[in-house]
């Protein structure tokens, strides 16, 4: 390989960090007020009419109706049916957009869209901007953010939120055989369990949000009262 062909690579790759560091800019910029919100992740191949496209949008609906934004993939099937019942309910609905050979098509339903070639920026925006998870049936890239969450609470790099699987059909399997296999072989610990909440009840994942929302602002509340000086019930103060 000649002298010049290695510069002309060196020159693609700090033009690919600027690239880098104009989508997590942007990301942070347009995603830092949108208040608390839940991502929704599943296959872009459901279509209308399918049992989990019609029950992602009620869950979006109802957790719009409960002033929560709704942040998706952007994509088709799952998304689209996410990003609708937020829209349709009058809730910001975020579409994290990226650019794929195919499958990926933009839906119409999305109020805040953001562009990514690169999947690991766009995972930053899911993680940092999302209180919680609902991981609908989906293929390898809804199984990739499902253990990334877990990973990820389990090892207490981000704080705790809830990771929950709706369709007891489509997700118990794998769960019997995260019973079976890492649990009896010991990579995994009993307690690990609690960080997935497995379900086919709509009222459940919202009361499950509801919850985690009331925790986070009591927490928010705390800090605010301690960084205030204000003498919180329960806990030593100094005079």
């Amino acid at each position: 390989m000649t002298d010049s062909v290695i510069e002309d690579l060196k020159g693609d790759e700090s033009w690919r960090l600027f690239r880098i560091i104009s989508e997590f800019t942007e990301g942070f910029d347009k995603l830092a007020n949108i208040g608390f919100a839940i991502s929704i992740f599943g296959s872009a191949r459901t279509r209308p009419g399918d049992l989990y496209y019609e029950k992602t949008v009620e869950l979006a609906s109802r957790l719009a109706k409960e002033r929560f934004a709704i942040i998706s993939g952007g994509g088709p099937g799952i998304m689209e049916a996410a990003n609708r019942g937020a829209a349709d309910n009058g809730a910001i609905s975020v579409g994290l957009n990226i650019e794929l050979p195919r499958e990926q098509h933009w839906n119409k339903y999305q109020n805040l869209s953001l562009d990514f070639r690169y999947f690991f920026a766009r995972k930053v925006m899911f993680v940092k901007y999302s209180m919680g998870y609902v991981c609908m049936p989906g293929g390898f890239g809804t199984l990739d953010e499902f253990f990334e969450s877990l990973t990820l609470v389990q090892t207490g790099k981000i704080y705790h939120m809830p990771v929950v699987l709706f369709g007891t059909d489509f997700w118990g399997g794998l769960l019997d055989w995260m019973k079976e296999r890492l649990l009896s072989y010991g990579t995994i610990s009993e307690e690990d369990f609690e960080l997935i909440t497995l379900t086919d009840d709509i009222d459940e994942v919202v009361e499950v949000m509801n919850n985690r929302r009331r925790v986070k602002l009591e927490k928010i509340e705390r800090a605010k009262q301690e960084q205030a000086g204000v003498p919180i019930p329960g806990r030593g103060h100094d005079v």
